[in-house]
This record gives C-alpha cells, structure tokens and sequence, in this order.
C-alpha cells in the first residue's frame, strides 16, 4: 500500500485531504508544521508528499526545495497545494522541484489523478 505524507497546518483542510487519500486505498501520515514533516521524513519515507505552502516558520517553498536537494528524499514526488494560485506561485512551486501546483480548495478527483499519475511515475 502506497503511504502519502500530508503537510498543512489547517486542521480541516488536513482532514479533507486525508480523507480523499483514505478513500482512494492510500495510508497516510500527517504534520502541522516543516519540523514535522522533517522529523516524520527522518522515520519514514512516504510514496508522495502532498504540501501546504503557507506553514508556520518555514513555508512550503522551502521544505520542497530542501526536498529536491537531498539525495535520500528528491525521488519522492511533491505536490503542492495552496490559496496562492498564481501563475507566478506555479512557476515558483516548479523552479523548486514541485512535481506539481494544486489550487486550493482541493478537487477530490483532481488531487487522486495526480497522485495516482505522480505514483506510477
């Protein structure tokens, strides 16, 4: 079974998220904040990581970046999602590695093709 991490501080959009995830047949972990994430990613490498970019401290931005430069963690395919929908925050979410921008709020049958086509990659 394929395990997606979950990155956003917003408690019901987290929750809708990882309900869409569960429905689809996924496992799936969660965090509040990058230091999180980082210390989830430390215990456990996750199929895909679905992240928020606006978090408390560091942004999402940032953490996928960091992401796409490490070795042991820039196979794993990154989707960001957020209120930012811009074409100037896409470019910027693709400059840093993202393997792909979703707006927000999240199309349920949006988010699983991605995954899903990210996945099978």
């Amino acid at each position: 079974m394929s395990t997606v991490l979950v990155v956003e501080d917003s408690v019901t959009e987290s929750e809708i998220i990882i309900r869409y995830l569960q429905q689809a047949g996924l496992t799936v972990l969660s965090a509040r904040s990058v230091e999180e994430a980082q210390a989830t990613l430390f215990r456990q490498k996750p199929d895909l990581i679905v992240l928020d970019v606006i978090l408390p401290g560091q942004s999402g931005f940032e953490l996928c970046r960091e992401l796409k430069i490490d070795p042991k963690t820039s196979p794993i395919p990154v989707v960001m999602c957020s209120t930012k929908d811009t074409e100037v925050d896409k470019m910027w979410g693709k400059m840093l590695g993202a393997d792909a921008y979703l707006p927000k709020p999240l199309n349920q049958q949006e988010l699983l093709q991605t995954v899903q086509r990210l996945m099978r990659g």
